[in-house]
């Protein structure tokens, strides 16, 4: 029981970072100044890479995504070509894993079809998040536009 529960707890490391996240320094303690610069900083550039990565969906022709709130992700839908829900069909897949996978395999950009997330019926999209660094999202939206346009022109 022992050896089983321990694995279900964090290191000590772990624990200390946990400490640090929930009890922040406190004004005119040493490090308050510096955490609160990196504190700012870092959520900056969260909200930067939110607001590029779901403007760069937006401006991609055949996908809308509302802002991300909350959370670090966005859920950008996506408009198919019908001969791309026909091939989904015959190779009994959902549109949106068809499309998944086509992503990957073309950029190596790794995202979540929208289908696991219990949409509505005819929504097609997926999950993708904005907490790679800000040159790298900033050019996985590219690969994104290249690639929609390579995919609807294949399907269409």
């Amino acid at each position: 029981y022992k050896l089983a529960s321990s694995g279900l707890c964090s290191g000590v490391d772990g624990q200390m970072m946990t400490s640090l996240m929930v009890r922040p320094p406190l004004p005119g303690e040493e490090s308050h100044e510096l955490f609160s610069r990196q504190e700012f900083e870092i959520f900056s550039s969260l909200k930067r890479r939110a607001v590029s990565l779901v403007r760069g969906l937006n401006d991609i022709d055949g996908m809308t995504c509302t802002p991300a709130e909350g959370a670090m992700y966005a859920f950008p839908r996506v408009e198919l070509p019908p001969k791309a829900l026909d091939a989904a069909a015959i190779n009994d897949q959902t549109p949106d894993n068809l499309y998944a996978l086509s992503l990957l395999e073309e950029t190596g950009i790794c995202v979540v079809p929208a289908s696991g997330f219990g949409q509505k019926e005819g929504r097609i999209g997926f999950r993708t998040t904005f907490l790679p660094p800000e040159d790298e999202l900033n050019q996985a939206v590219v690969e994104f536009k290249r690639h929609h346009e390579w995919f609807c022109e294949k399907y269409a």
